[in-house]
């Protein structure tokens, strides 16, 4: 089959479908679907038909839930609570919305998730983050070995065309079936159809809308989904990997997953991911005829050398595919250790644009999308939700400043004027100068890119009388998840 490879190019066309979630209540689900309103091309399909008849109902509908909207109205009152510090917290995250990537996921597979080894050593309580991302990239390396008919550096060349071309399969017995019997396949998993470039990421990606609720945790059934997809115009030739690694015969993956740092909220639906997937493999016969063997370690954060650490030992090991890291960042400190060795690295959370054409010799992929699909999803959400300005602030690393620099211009394209973008740093001890010019800006939304220290930032946000129930407060793939909630009603 023929085999392309798409570059994108400085504005990107992105079409998006908003879906509303059918794992809670349909009434509520309806309330709080919103429209995409902005410069790209947006088709809405949702429970209730009425609302993508006359997309100005959808506006309004966005606005009850939360009350941010109406807050935003009325800037005099959003500075009546700063004469005293807020001392009760509870609460205070109601109606803050984001995204990260998700699909609706299937009631069997969170409660497989919900049973591995991995939850029951730390429960995942509800938030399944890049665990679908993190099992269909372990199973996608197992069909492309077996295609291949190695475990070697030659598996590579064959990933992309495993989620492209082909005759579609959903499981990795059934798509093994097809590869041993020559047929080309496409591999569509969990996380959705996911149709790589060249470059070894997706050229499409569905994205949960996820909202927080009264009990400062997130309200599964206001989430509501949206498909972006990339233009396919920008196609060019597959790669081919340059360097030679020959294989064993057994495949081995390693893990560098956050287990400590800003990101470890991530690691144990990850870890629940790779645990399914590797068992799911062993249970249809392994690849080439032995059981795949994984070998999980630590990837810390950028303020460790953790990874490095980690990848050390698994090179010493002798592992053939090593999946993350989840922080874009820390993958750019160990991508030329690991792809120099000619073992592949496969991320199921990164997206920043620094990777999208970095010289990886074609042995590095994320079946996470890159930040130009999820910066235009945001604007989307925010100028959707009825928002004329926005302030920006995100955390100064390879992620934050690319994503703030994606969402800042399809806002501007959206119409939405952004009163400022401030990048700080995250390893901070207050952020107060930074709210203070947020709350000078006045603007209608606010926008924060962060990690872990996100729940401080909300907790200084609320105490100047900005907060989420105040002002329409929009957060992203780095900190979207019940454990942001848990920490800020924590004080932590």
């Amino acid at each position: 089959m023929t085999q392309t490879r798409v570059r994108r190019a400085g504005a990107l066309l992105i079409g998006l479908a908003l879906v509303t979630a059918a794992c809670g209540s349909d009434k509520k689900a309806a309330e709080t679907t919103t429209a995409a309103t902005a410069p790209v091309t947006a088709a809405a399909t949702t429970a209730a038909p009425v609302a993508t008849e006359a997309p100005a109902d959808t506006t309004a509908a966005t606005e009850a839930p939360a009350d941010t909207t109406a807050a935003t109205e009325a800037p005099a009152d959003t500075t009546a609570g700063t004469e005293a510090p807020v001392t009760d917290l509870a609460g205070a995250l109601e109606g803050m919305k984001g995204t990260t990537p998700l699909v609706e996921l299937s009631q069997d597979f969170k409660d497989r998730l919900d049973g591995s080894d991995a939850a029951k050593a730390t429960p995942l309580d509800g938030t399944y983050n890049y665990a679908a991302e993190t099992y269909d990239a372990i199973i996608i390396i197992g069909l492309a070995a077996e295609i291949a008919k190695s475990d070697g550096s030659a598996l590579a060349d064959q990933i992309v065309g495993v989620t492209k071309d082909g005759e579609k399969c959903t499981t990795f017995a059934d798509c093994l079936v097809l590869v041993k019997a020559g047929t080309d396949i496409d591999y569509d998993g969990f996380s959705g159809p996911i149709t790589m470039n060249g470059n070894g990421e997706p050229l499409e990606a569905s994205y949960g809308v996820l909202q927080f609720g009264a009990d400062d945790l997130i309200d599964d059934a206001a989430t509501t989904y949206v498909t972006a997809t990339a233009p396919e115009s920008a196609a060019k030739p597959l790669g081919v990997t340059d360097v030679k690694r020959d294989g064993d015969g057994t495949l081995k993956i390693g893990s560098i997953l956050p287990e400590t740092g800003s990101l470890a909220f991530l690691a144990p639906p990850e870890f629940a991911g790779a645990e399914l997937a590797i068992n799911d493999i062993n249970a249809a016969g392994g690849v080439l005829g032995k059981p795949v063997e994984f070998s999980p370690g630590d990837s810390g954060d950028t303020s460790t050398d953790t990874a490095s650490q980690t990848v050390d030992r698994l090179l010493g090991e002798n592992v053939d595919a090593i999946i993350g890291a989840a922080s874009s960042s820390v993958s750019l400190t160990v991508i030329d250790k690991i792809t120099a060795a000619g073992v592949i690295q496969f991320s199921p959370a990164n997206t920043s644009l620094k990777l999208v054409d970095y010289p990886d010799h074609s042995l590095y992929f994320r079946n996470a999308p890159p930040d130009d699909l999820q910066g235009n999803v945001i604007a989307q959400l925010v100028a959707g939700d009825g928002n004329s300005s926005a302030y920006i602030l995100a955390l100064d690393d390879a992620y934050g400043t690319s994503l703030a620099d994606v969402i800042e211009a399809a806002l501007k394209a959206s119409g939405v004027e952004v009163l400022g973008k401030k990048i700080y740093d995250p390893k901070a001890t207050s952020f107060d100068a930074e709210v203070d010019d947020i709350k000078a800006a006045d603007p209608d939304s606010i926008i924060l890119i962060t990690f872990d220290e996100g729940s401080r930032i909300l907790k200084t946000l609320v105490e100047k009388g900005i907060g989420p129930t105040v002002k329409a407060t929009y957060g992203c793939d780095g900190n979207m998840g019940n454990a942001l909630g848990t920490n800020f009603d924590a004080g932590k």
